[in-house]
C-alpha cells in the first residue's frame, strides 16, 4: 500500500498520513481526542455494561476506534464480537509497535492487536475478534448474513478522497448489517453521506461539537434504524440536524457517490457525481455557504 507518514497531533498522540490518499488519518488536533469525540462518546457504551455488542470497524486504520472501545468495554466488564474491514496492514504494524500509543489503553490491547495482525483472529472468554484484510467492498461480503451490529464505526478517508466506502451501494451493504437500535457513527458530516444514509432509511443525527470546536458545527453523524425519541433527551453527545445542516441536503453537496458494480476506482466514482452535479438543478453548495457564512474548510462535503 502507499508510504505512511508519522504526524504528532497537538493532543500527544500519534498518528499517519497517507501519500497516496495526500490526507492524515486524524484531525491534527488530536487523533485520541477525535477518536473520544466522534466515536466513543457517541456510542453510549454504558447500554452495554455487563452485557454483549457486536461491532463492525470499517477502515481500522491504526486501530483508534477498536482500541478505545476495546478499554472502556473491559472497565465496565461487558462481552464484545468485533469485525474490522482493513486494507492495508501497515498502520496496525506500526500501532503494535509505537510505544506512545499501546500506553494510551489498557495492557490487553496490546495482546489483542498483535493476535489480530499475526492471525486475523483474537478469542478469550469476554472478546471474540476477527479482521479481514482487503477492499472493504469485497470482504463485507463475507461477515455472515446473520450477524447484525449494536455498532457499527466508517472511518475511512474523507468522502473525496476515498468515494468508495462512501458510495450509496456500499452504505446500503452497510445498514443492512445494522441491528434496528444498532448506531452508524461517522466522523463524516458530508451532506451526500448523511443524504444516502436517510434515503436508505435510517434516521440522521449530528454529532455535537466540543466546547473547544467553536469553528466547527458538527463533529459527524450518528444514524440509526428506529431511534426511541424518548431516549434522545438523554444523549448529550448527539442532536437532530440543525436547520443550517437540513438545507446542506438540498444542494448539490448532497448528490450521492455512485459504484454501481462495486469496483469502480475513485476517480471514476468522483467523475460520475461532478457529471450529475453539473446537470442538477439543486441549489449550489457555494449558495448554501454564503447565506450561513461559511467556509470550504468548515465541512467535506
Amino acid at each position: 500500500m502507499s508510504k505512511l507518514i508519522e504526524v504528532l497531533t497537538k493532543d500527544g498522540s500519534y498518528s499517519l498520513k497517507s501519500i497516496s490518499f495526500q490526507e492524515n488519518f486524524h484531525s491534527l488536533l488530536g487523533a485520541l481526542e477525535e477518536t473520544k469525540i466522534k466515536f466513543t462518546a457517541p456510542s453510549d457504551l454504558q447500554r452495554f455494561k455487563g452485557k454483549s455488542l457486536n461491532v463492525l470497524d470499517i477502515c481500522f486504520g491504526l486501530g483508534y476506534n477498536s482500541a478505545s472501545l476495546l478499554d472502556e468495554l473491559i472497565k465496565q466488564k461487558s462481552y464484545l464480537n468485533l469485525f474490522a474491514l482493513e486494507i492495508d496492514k501497515k498502520p496496525l504494524e506500526y500501532s503494535i509497535k509505537n510505544k506512545s500509543f499501546l500506553k494510551l489503553w489498557a495492557p490487553k490491547i496490546k495482546k489483542i492487536f498483535e493476535s489480530l495482525h499475526q492471525n486475523n483472529y483474537f478469542e478469550d472468554p469476554f472478546f471474540k475478534c476477527k479482521i479481514l484484510w482487503g477492499d472493504a467492498r469485497e470482504k463485507i461480503n463475507i461477515i455472515p448474513a446473520a450477524n447484525k451490529f449494536d455498532l457499527i464505526y466508517l472511518d475511512g478517508f474523507s468522502p473525496q478522497k476515498c468515494p468508495q466506502v462512501w458510495t450509496i451501494e456500499f452504505l446500503s451493504k452497510v445498514t443492512e448489517k445494522l441491528n434496528p437500535q444498532g448506531y452508524l457513527i461517522t466522523y463524516s458530516s458530508s451532506a451526500a453521506v448523511r443524504k444516502t444514509l436517510r434515503n436508505l432509511g435510517l434516521e440522521i443525527f449530528s454529532i455535537k461539537p466540543g466546547i473547544n470546536d467553536c469553528g466547527f458545527w458538527s463533529q459527524g453523524t450518528v444514524a440509526i434504524a428506529k431511534f426511541d425519541k424518548n431516549k434522545l433527551k438523554l444523549n448529550l453527545n448527539f442532536e437532530k440536524l440543525s436547520v443550517m445542516e437540513e438545507e446542506h441536503l438540498l444542494t448539490k453537496a448532497s448528490i450521492p457517490y455512485r459504484d454501481h458494480n462495486l469496483n469502480s476506482r475513485r476517480d471514476d466514482i468522483i467523475k460520475k457525481r461532478l457529471d450529475e452535479q453539473l446537470l442538477s438543478n439543486l441549489v449550489s453548495t457555494k449558495k448554501w455557504r454564503k447565506k450561513w457564512g461559511m467556509t470550504k474548510s468548515a465541512f467535506k462535503s
